[in-house]
């Protein structure tokens, strides 16, 4: 039965129906720029082109909120984005964001989710960018 139940729910997880997106939405970091250096507290400001925001819960065609990746790998992008230390959610359709982070090495990605804090499809994600703290 249990074997049952593990079969049934990654079939049930693998389709989940993802909202549609426009082929020409695209998200971006505004600031700070790629391979920028900072000092203390990181203030990030996320751009959104051909697409709009809404807050978590709710359900507008062509809209979706922000996702900010730190120092980790894209998602699985057929899934709910987790909520941890490298995935941080703005699902108040906050546009930025100031951080604090460990001196040295840090990436920053960007993806956009639904209401349910699900990737679109297409997937709507910035380029990977660099910063370094001092």
């Amino acid at each position: 039965m249990r074997y049952f139940f593990i079969l049934f729910l990654s079939v049930s997880l693998g389709a989940i129906e993802l909202t549609p997106s426009p082929i020409n939405a695209s998200v971006y970091f505004i600031s700070p720029n790629n391979e920028e250096s900072l000092n203390g507290k990181v203030t990030v400001k996320f751009g959104l082109k051909n697409f709009g925001v809404a807050p978590a819960g709710i359900q507008i065609q062509n809209t979706g909120h922000h996702h900010l990746i730190i120092d980790a790998e894209l998602p699985p992008l057929n899934m709910p984005i987790p909520a941890d230390k490298n995935h941080v959610h703005f699902g108040k359709g906050q546009t930025e964001v100031e951080l604090e982070l460990s001196k040295g090495e840090h990436t920053l990605q960007l993806l956009l989710g639904d209401f349910r804090h699900i990737p679109h499809d297409p997937p709507i994600y910035s380029k990977r960018i660099k910063i370094f703290i001092d």
